[in-house]
């Protein structure tokens, strides 16, 4: 037994699955994948308490690994158009080639689509969101990217399942979708009196014209379940 199972098993984090007559503590092939993932979040700055949360509320281990998975190729793509960047920077520096603004900050700015934001929901939500995406601390912004990403993944396990939209496990993940856009400051689902019926079911339109939006729900199929949910969701609930 290592030295960072014994703590995390003081902690209660990591029970080991039976303990010999010697007094050893024993780990089975269901606690080193508990242990995995107790080191994936602590990757993502999270507190020991805040671990323990999750662990106790995400029970589905291939779910749970599966979302953040999809943070962790995500992270792996921004920090690669990092490396794109920088390295382009560098050999600017040396006179091997021209320094675009663009190409130097890809991978960088979150304001990317400011523009669109803007022009869709006016220029206070964007700068609602902004200053809020800004006082995160990078821990923050990483278990609010993998919990995105782990709804992102349930919801394609639903729709590949067959589930129907009005089903009780659909209407679950509609309503933890709605409790997530609720926690974004500037939208009109954190607006107290604000349209959140309207809101939540233009989103799902917007998901299915919108690839962009579709590859995170496993594309075009996928994101009209979503979008099915949620109306469902919308039309008893909002």
């Amino acid at each position: 037994m290592t030295l960072t199972q014994r703590h995390y098993g003081e902690l209660g984090l990591l029970p080991p699955s039976r303990v010999g007559a010697n007094g050893y503590r024993y780990y089975d092939g269901q606690s080193l994948v508990r242990l995995q993932r107790i080191l994936l979040l602590r990757g993502l700055g999270l507190g020991l308490p805040q671990i323990g949360e999750i662990l106790e509320r995400e029970t589905d281990e291939r779910r749970a690994l599966e979302a953040h998975l999809e943070w962790l190729r995500s992270e792996r793509d921004r920090i690669a158009r990092q490396i794109d960047a920088v390295t382009g920077t560098i050999r600017g520096l040396e006179g091997e080639e021209a320094l675009v603004a663009e190409k130097m900050f890809d991978g960088f700015d979150h304001t990317q689509y400011k523009d669109e934001v803007e022009a869709k929901w006016g220029e206070d939500a964007y700068a609602q969101g902004d200053r809020w995406w800004r006082g995160m601390s990078e821990a923050e912004r990483a278990a609010w990217k993998e919990r995105a990403a782990r709804l992102g993944a349930d919801w394609i396990a639903a729709a590949e399942s067959g589930v129907d939209p009005a089903a009780d496990e659909a209407q679950d993940l509609a309503r933890r979708h709605v409790e997530w856009l609720t926690g974004i400051p500037g939208t009109p689902a954190a607006h107290p009196g604000g349209d959140v019926k309207g809101y939540v079911i233009g989103l799902g339109e917007m998901y299915v014209a919108d690839e962009r939006f579709a590859r995170n729900y496993g594309g075009a199929d996928g994101a009209a379940f979503v979008r099915d949910a949620l109306r469902i969701y919308a039309e008893a609930n909002l």
